[in-house]
């Protein structure tokens, strides 16, 4: 009698240690994945290469495991940010490091837009395309309006 007593405890005490390991597995956070990722331009960074766009008081800057890329916003000269890469973005005379996309309904939409940043650096056009959600994108559209002296052109699906 005295051995089906231990056996329950110790089944009781096997199973309450299962139950906190679950717990605490379950508890632990995945780490936010981060919210902008490269779709397409001039720089050399690798496609998709997800990263953080950092604003800070002369330049840009989105970052990423494999590169960075530094914006300063006195070299910007349009912005855009759509559900799709513009034709005037698209037929830019610039060289391509990754091409846009031709069909966006597999990357755009409603879950995705596109974040386009055309500047100049030593008298060359450079292009910077970020693809973004569209709920993390909605802080970041007026700071850089006010950082940059610039306007970001926003397609009529959202406002800010």
């Amino acid at each position: 009698m005295a051995e089906r007593a231990k056996l329950k405890i110790g089944a009781r005490w096997a199973l309450a240690t299962l139950l906190l390991a679950a717990g605490v597995l379950a508890a632990r956070e995945k780490p936010p994945r981060p919210p902008f990722r490269y779709a397409a331009g001039t720089e050399d960074l690798s496609a998709g290469c997800e990263g953080n766009l950092e604003l800070g008081r002369e330049e840009m800057s989105f970052r990423c495991p494999r590169g960075a890329v530094d914006i300063p916003y006195a070299s910007i000269t349009q912005m855009e940010y759509r559900s799709d890469i513009s034709s005037k973005v698209r037929k830019l005379k610039v060289k391509w490091r990754l091409r846009p996309p031709y069909s966006t309904s597999l990357f755009g939409g409603k879950r995705h837009r596109f974040f386009a940043v055309i500047y100049g650096v030593d008298s060359a056009t450079q292009v910077l395309i970020l693809r973004v959600r569209p709920g993390l994108m909605r802080p970041y559209l007026a700071e850089i309006d006010l950082k940059a002296q610039r306007r970001v052109e926003v397609e009529n699906l959202e406002e800010y």
